[in-house]
């Protein structure tokens, strides 16, 4: 008979606590929209000089 009651109350407890779906979320809620930064122009210029150390290299690493 305990098992019974105590197998209900933590039925209940459970139902209690995850019983049912929380609130829903608006998709206006989760966006956030911001304005996008002015264009770079020297962010992508190429730069032979300084384009080996976007690249990893276990012989640079090593000074060979």
């Amino acid at each position: 008979m305990e098992d019974q009651n105590t197998a209900d109350g933590a039925g209940a407890a459970r139902r209690a606590r995850f019983g049912k779906l929380p609130e829903r979320i608006k998709y206006e809620d989760m966006v956030e929209e911001r304005t996008a930064g002015p264009n770079d122009p020297t962010r992508y210029a190429y730069d032979p000089e300084a384009s080996w150390t976007s690249f990893s290299c276990l012989a640079a690493d090593l000074g060979l």
